[in-house]
Formats: structure tokens, sequence, C-alpha cells
């Protein structure tokens, strides 16, 4: 099983001009079949606090901040901190995570699959039960 894990992606341009990166199958372990984005989200909010049966995702911070604690059992939690435009975090199935942003954070969501309320796991108890298989 893979662990989260901070993918780097491609960047092009100069601080003179702005840059522009680059996501391609070659970066990712999944096809992409969904793409959403979160923002607006209170400096005092946390939001996921969920894990996914079966969907992967990589997390972008296109602009501000935004920290994400992981945690994949039996034993592994850690804190990214996303604060780099060309910069994503590979979140696995059967992680637990959750997320903390600074003002004006937006976050870019590639998922590899679609939507399936099934496959949220939003208890932590549940999490940790299906996490044991």
């Amino acid at each position: 099983m893979m662990l989260p894990h901070i993918i780097q992606f491609q960047q092009k341009g100069k601080e003179e001009e702005g840059y522009l990166s680059i996501v391609s199958d070659q970066e990712l372990p999944f096809e992409i079949k969904r793409v959403f984005w979160a923002y607006g989200t209170p400096e005092h909010e946390m939001r996921g606090k969920h894990a996914h049966k079966k969907t992967e995702m990589v997390l972008i911070a296109v602009n501000g901040e935004i920290v994400v604690t992981c945690t994949v059992m039996p034993n592994y939690t850690k804190d990214f901190t996303l604060n780099n435009a060309n910069v994503g975090l590979y979140i696995p199935a059967l992680c637990w995570h959750t997320m903390k942003y600074t003002k004006n954070a937006v976050q870019l969501v590639l998922v590899n699959s679609l939507y399936d309320e099934n496959d949220y796991i939003r208890d932590y108890k549940q999490f940790l039960k299906a996490s044991r298989v």
C-alpha cells in the first residue's frame, strides 16, 4: 500500500513573468476522472475528516496554505504543509485526512473516481474498523 507523499510537478516560467505548472499521467499514480476545488473556507474550520474506501486523490494548494494531516493504519500519521502551486499531496484509499486552510487558500483536487457517497468513511471508528481488513 502506498502512503501519502508529495508529488513535484513540472514548472515553467520565471519570476518576472510568472509560472505554469504541468500535470501529466507520468506524475500521478492514477487516471484523473474528476476535478474539484475548495475555496472560501474560514481559517477556524477543519475540512476533510473522512477517508475513502477506494478513491485516491492529489491535493494542490493553488493559493494560500493548507495543512493536511494524514493517518494510515496501523501507525502512520503525518502533517503535510501545502503552500506551493507546483506541489501536490497524494492521498491513497483508506487514509483519514483533515485539512486546515489559511485565509484565501484555494485547494485543487485531482481524483481517480466519480463521486460516490458510499465510498466515504465519515466516522473515525468505522475507519479504524475498515483499516483492519
